[in-house]
């Protein structure tokens, strides 16, 4: 799913509105009667919507139509109306509103008029929507600080919260509606997805209003948002007359001192995920420890007990490297040799990404198109530190593209950035997954759809995508609180499974 900037959306519109045709009110109608659906569906009822604060322009007349579809489902809503120039749309379904009557339309100018809200109540935001360029203030940033105060009333804002802006960084002093759930339209505004937005928009869903699909598809971009559609037009089920060498030989070097189950995770993942072979290279000392815990994975052993500080046979090979590694100077020193000698990409993670901090010409010998997997802290150590989030974005962006790497930036909404310049975010995962031995695992799922066979860019998305929603069936069983890494290895054939088309 491409994500459209907010000018792109309102060009979205008007090419729908002439290309369909439907009018621009028939094109709103639609919208609305989108929200009421979803509203339906989660909470059973709109009996619950008791106030909808409404601005003056199309995100405000999604607001009167959404109270007046609520109405004829015969619950009461109150509509609060702020001051402003009205658009033409608004204006039409102001009066149809009014026509009906029954609907309690308040001319909101003091926070006093607003009825008492119950722990119970949801609110509607459809006060500004995504033409806004400048801060709140006045009255209208009262009335969203007020709102904000509502803790225990569920918040609900419609196409993007009142004051957030869509495509750049939001100031931290800016006034901003505090959203639980945001139904979008579309397709997710770029500052959902990032970690200082999480506030405002802590949940989103994206309704399909049917904006004419020649548009986006003929409209440049560079950020996309992971769906299980785009997933099952990469992933490959396996064929009928195949065997292991088919499916590629990983090797996973891990584990030092204290760090060994860095190498358990990664390589179970490995040969969970589908790679025919796994090799672990590990120090000699934990040799007995990796068997008796994954007796399928072979071993190879290094000379040290303790650490890495040699080269294993890597010919035919997909490489992963880093997990538990440690970062002395043997193996930093071992570690640039395994760049110098080879070729083809490979998964960089954890202490090998701290290694090329360490020294920074080690970032240009990495084989093109391999995959760096780091968190935030580990990226902000080889790229440098950033202001705000879309800096950081920008910054990612363009560490791809100066070394020709794909990176995978791990968080909610997991980045992965190519060498082209484009952004892929994903949806899958939870607040559960941020756990010890959780990257080992997707560095083992990544190094195994690259093994067998999948580009590197297609296994950095699949690996991403199967990861997160292997820790989302993990919650069937699981708390946030209680999931670990090892739970997810134990949900990918779940996820694998949901892969397969009917």
């Amino acid at each position: 799913m491409k994500i459209l900037t907010a000018s792109q959306i309102r060009e979205a519109d008007q090419y729908t509105i002439q290309n369909e045709p439907i009018s621009s009110i028939q094109l709103m109608e639609r919208a609305a009667g989108k929200v009421v659906e979803i509203l339906l569906n989660e909470f059973q009822s709109t009996q619950r919507v008791k106030h909808i604060f409404c601005g003056t322009g199309n995100n405000g007349g999604d607001g009167l139509a959404i109270a007046r579809m609520i109405h004829q489902l015969g619950h009461q809503v109150k509509v609060y109306l702020l001051e402003g120039r009205m658009s033409e749309d608004f204006s039409i379904n102001l009066k149809r509103v009014k026509d009906i009557g029954q609907i309690e339309c308040i001319q909101l100018s003091n926070i006093s008029q607003i009825s008492q809200i119950q722990s119970s109540d949801i609110i509607i935001d459809t006060i500004f929507g995504t033409g806004l360029n400048k801060p709140l203030e006045g009255n209208i940033k009262k009335i969203v600080q007020f709102l904000n105060q509502a803790e225990d009333a569920t918040r609900i804002a419609i196409d993007i919260p009142t004051g957030l802006l869509a495509d750049q960084h939001n100031d931290k002093r800016n006034v901003i509606f505090q959203a639980d759930r945001v139904y979008t339209f579309h397709a997710p505004k770029l500052a959902f997805l990032l970690p200082e937005n999480a506030s405002f928009a802590q949940s989103f869903k994206v309704l399909d209003i049917k904006l004419a699909a020649e548009f986006t598809e003929n409209t440049e971009g560079q950020y996309y948002f992971l769906q299980k559609k785009d997933i099952q037009q990469i992933y490959r089920p396996r064929e009928k007359f195949t065997h292991k060498g088919t499916y590629g030989h990983c090797l996973i070097i891990a584990g030092s001192r204290g760090k060994i189950g860095a190498a358990i995770l990664a390589s179970k993942a490995a040969l969970k995920s589908g790679a025919g072979l796994v090799t672990t290279h590990l120090p000699a000392n934990y040799l007995s420890v990796m068997q008796s815990a994954f007796p399928e994975a072979m071993c190879s052993t290094d000379v040290h007990g303790e650490q890495w500080s040699e080269l294993p046979d890597f010919q035919n090979k997909t490489i992963a490297v880093g997990p538990g590694i440690g970062t002395s100077y043997s193996t930093q020193s071992v570690f640039k040799q395994l760049l110098l000698n080879s070729s083809k990409p490979m998964i960089i993670d954890a202490d090998a990404i701290n290694l090329l901090s360490k020294d920074s010409t080690l970032i240009r010998l990495i084989p093109v198109n391999s995959i760096l997997t780091p968190h935030p802290k580990e990226f902000e150590r080889i790229a440098g530190d950033w202001e705000n989030d879309f800096e950081r974005l920008e910054l990612q962006r363009q560490f791809s593209i100066k070394h020709h790497l794909i990176l995978v930036l791990k968080g909610a909404h997991t980045s992965i950035s190519d060498p082209e310049g484009n952004v892929y975010f994903n949806s899958t995962g939870n607040s559960g997954m941020a756990t010890a031995g959780s990257g080992d695992v997707l560095t083992g799922i990544i190094c195994s759809l690259l093994a067998q066979g999948y580009s590197p860019k297609n296994a950095t998305i699949l690996g991403v995508y199967i990861h997160g929603l292997a820790g989302n069936f993990a919650l069937e069983n699981e708390s946030k609180e209680s999931l670990i890494a090892s739970n997810i290895i134990d949900n990918l054939g779940k996820s694998f499974l949901s892969m397969k088309k009917i």
